[in-house]
C-alpha cells in the first residue's frame, strides 16, 4: 500500500485491474486504492507476472502492507504448474486470463485526454509506438469509426462522421468473441475492458463492469451497455460522504501545521507587464488548443528560483530540513463539491511551460473526475496556490507537512506605478510566501521571492 500523501495512514483497495498471471510493465496500473480525499489507481514500478494478490477488494490495510507479488519476467509465477497441469486436461479459463494484450496499459497524459474527449476506447487500439505506445495519431485515426457507439451525445453537426456508420458497425461489434458468454460472469481479479465514459459512469452509478455484456471493440464495455444493467446490490458511498472526509482529513492536516510549524509570512509586488506582453504575441500565433495561461510562467518561475534557494524547497523530517534536489510543485487544486487535493509537477524546474501547461491541465481535469494515480501524488517539495481566478488579491496559505513552504499569487490587476518620476499603469500581482522559520529565515525567503520577479521579468527564457 502506498503512502499517497504525509497525512494518509491506511488504505482501501477498490478494484483490483491485473490478475494472477498477466505480464506488467513498470507504469502500468494495477488497481485502485481508496483514502479519505479520493480514490488513486496504483501503478506497478516492476517489469513481471502478477503473482498472488494479497489484499481482497475492500480490505483496508496500512500504508506499506503488501498487496500482490511480482514475479521477475523469466521466472516461473506462482502457480505455473498449475495452470499448465489444467491445460492439459480439461478446458480451463486460465490460458485466456495468461493471453497477451495487443497494446501497452498506459498512456500519455495527452493520449488519455484526447480519448476521454472523445469517448474512445484505448484497450481496443493498437499501439503503433515504440513498444507498442498508442500515440495521439493512433488515437485520431480511430475516432471516425468508433465516435458515435463510444459517445452517449449525439454528434455534432460539423462531425466528420455522419450517423449511418452507427448501425453498419453494430453487428461487427456485436459479433461474438471466444468465451463471450462467461463475460458477465467475469473473475473478481480479471480487468475488464471498457471505455473511459462506461468506466466513469459504472463508478457513478455503482455498476460491476464484471456484470455487464460489453457490445463494444473485442467486447468492450461502452456506455450504451450500462442502460439496461441491473443496479448494484449495495449503493457506493454517497459522494457527501466522501467530501465529509475530505475536508475531516485536511483539516486535521491543517490543525497539525498550525500546531507543529513556525509559519512566518512575506508578500511581493511583482510587475507582470512585459509577462503578460510576451503571453500575448505567444499566443496570437497559436491555435487556441495551444495557446498558454499565465498560470504556467507563474509555476516555471517558482520552480526555478527553488532550485537557487533551496531553504523554501524539501521536508522537515526527523528535527532536521532535508532539502530536494529536485522541485516537485504541489498544485491546489479545489474539487468540485468541496475538498482539497494537491497533486504534484514532477521535476517542474526542467519542465518548458508548454509542457507545464498541459500537465496542469490534465492534473485538474483527472483530479475533478477522480482518476489521479499515485505518481500525481509523489510527495511534493513545495506548494503553489492561485486564487486569481476568485478575485482574491492576497493569499497567505498554511504549510502542507511536511513541506516547509508554500507559495500564493492572488488576481492580476492594473496598478498605477511610479517610474523615472513618470506615472505609468502596469499590470501586477502579489506573491506571498508562508514558510517554516525552522528551515529558512526571512532574509532568505525575501530572495526566493526575489527570484521569482526577476524570472517573470525574462519569460522568453523560462
Amino acid at each position: 500500500m502506498p503512502s499517497l500523501g504525509a497525512d494518509m495512514e491506511q488504505g482501501t483497495i477498490v478494484e483490483w485491474l491485473v490478475a494472477p498471471g498477466d505480464a506488467v510493465h513498470r507504469g502500468d496500473v494495477v488497481a485502485v486504492v481508496s483514502t479519505e480525499k479520493s480514490d488513486i489507481e496504483v501503478e506497478v514500478f516492476e517489469d513481471g507476472t502478477v503473482g498472488d494478490l494479497l489484499v481482497a477488494v475492500g480490505e483496508e490495510v496500512p500504508v506499506g502492507t503488501p498487496l500482490a507479488t511480482i514475479v521477475a519476467a523469466g521466472a516461473a509465477a506462482p502457480g505455473a504448474t498449475a495452470a499448465a497441469t489444467t491445460a492439459a486436461g480439461a478446458p480451463s479459463a486460465e490460458p485466456s486470463r495468461a493471453e497477451p494484450t495487443p497494446h501497452p496499459r498506459t498512456y500519455s497524459p495527452l493520449v488519455r485526454h484526447l480519448a476521454e474527449e472523445h469517448g474512445v476506447d484505448l484497450d481496443a487500439i493498437a499501439g503503433t509506438g515504440v513498444g507498442g505506445t498508442v500515440t495521439r495519431a493512433d488515437v485520431e485515426r480511430a475516432l471516425p469509426p468508433t465516435p458515435a457507439p463510444l459517445t452517449p451525445a449525439p454528434p455534432t453537426p460539423a462531425g466528420p462522421t455522419p450517423p449511418p456508420p452507427a448501425p453498419s458497425g453494430a453487428p461487427e461489434r456485436a459479433r461474438p468473441q471466444p468465451g463471450a458468454p462467461e463475460r458477465p460472469t467475469r473473475d473478481p481479479g480479471t480487468r475488464v475492458a471498457a471505455s473511459p465514459l462506461a468506466r466513469r459512469l459504472a463508478t457513478e452509478r455503482g455498476l460491476d463492469l464484471r456484470g455487464v455484456a460489453g457490445t463494444g471493440p473485442a467486447g468492450a464495455v461502452v456506455a450504451a451497455d450500462l442502460e439496461g444493467a441491473p443496479p448494484p446490490a449495495a449503493a457506493p458511498p454517497p459522494r457527501a460522504d466522501r467530501t465529509a472526509a475530505n475536508r475531516a482529513a485536511l483539516a486535521e492536516q491543517m490543525a497539525r501545521s498550525k500546531r507543529e510549524i513556525p509559519h512566518y509570512y512575506l508578500s511581493s509586488t511583482i510587475d507582470l507587464d512585459i509577462a503578460t506582453q510576451w503571453l500575448t504575441d505567444t499566443n496570437a500565433a497559436r491555435p487556441v488548443a495551444e495557446r498558454l495561461l499565465l498560470v504556467a510562467l507563474l509555476l516555471k518561475a517558482t520552480a526555478l528560483a527553488a532550485t537557487k534557494h533551496p531553504s523554501v524547497n524539501g521536508h522537515w523530517v526527523d528535527g532536521g530540513h532535508r532539502r530536494a534536489d529536485t522541485v516537485h510543485l504541489g498544485v491546489a487544486i479545489n474539487l468540485r463539491g468541496g475538498g482539497l487535493v494537491a497533486p504534484s509537477l514532477t521535476d517542474a524546474q526542467d519542465a518548458s511551460v508548454d509542457d507545464l501547461m498541459s500537465r496542469l491541465a490534465d492534473l485538474v481535469a483527472r483530479a475533478r473526475a477522480g482518476t489521479l494515480r499515485g505518481s500525481d501524488l509523489t510527495e511534493p517539495t513545495l506548494t503553489v496556490t492561485n486564487l486569481g481566478d476568485q478575485g482574491v488579491d492576497t493569499v497567505f496559505g498554511v504549510i502542507t507537512p511536511p513541506q516547509v513552504a508554500l507559495v500564493g499569487f492572488g488576481r492580476v490587476s492594473e496598478q498605477p506605478r511610479a517610474e523615472q518620476h513618470m506615472l505609468t499603469v502596469r499590470s501586477v500581482v502579489t506573491a506571498t510566501l508562508s514558510a517554516d522559520h525552522r528551515a529558512s529565515t526571512g532574509h532568505e525567503g525575501a530572495r526566493f521571492l526575489n527570484a521569482i520577479a526577476r524570472h517573470l521579468e525574462h519569460p522568453e527564457q523560462l
